[in-house]
């Protein structure tokens, strides 16, 4: 599995570990790597903008778990959910709209939940 390296101001990275299915937002996301990007959160949700656009794919949707990463067409960004957001409609996570599934990653919600609006993120290609 490919995976990818989310490296935050102040030292705290998760391991990105993409989905098996290969999309046309994995393609545009592992050829716009290495990149960096200005944090924004949502509740439990940690976004920010990609240097790509990817169209809504097939199987994109709304209700998210804790720990998926997604792509969201409407802002141009990627994702990242630990817990709930603005419109959750119980204690799972939940897209403000439709958005394509990237992957995975494992971190301490924690930690996440220290990282600020308006700090830097890395996102990198693990060698």
């Amino acid at each position: 599995m490919h995976t990818f390296i989310v490296r935050f101001e102040g030292g705290h990275e998760l391991v990105l570990t993409l989905r098996e299915t290969r999309t046309k937002t994995i393609s545009y996301l592992e050829a716009s790597t290495p990149f960096k990007s200005l944090v924004m959160r949502w509740g439990d949700e940690i976004y920010f903008e990609a240097p790509f656009h990817a169209p809504l794919e097939d199987d994109a949707r709304e209700a998210m778990e804790v720990g998926e990463v997604a792509y969201w067409p409407d802002g141009n960004a990627i994702a990242l959910f630990f817990g709930r957001t603005p419109v959750s409609v119980d204690d799972k996570p939940r897209a403000y709209t439709a958005c394509n599934i990237v992957g995975k990653f494992e971190a301490d919600v924690r930690e996440l939940r220290k990282v600020k609006s308006g700090s830097t993120v890395a996102v990198l290609q693990e060698q």
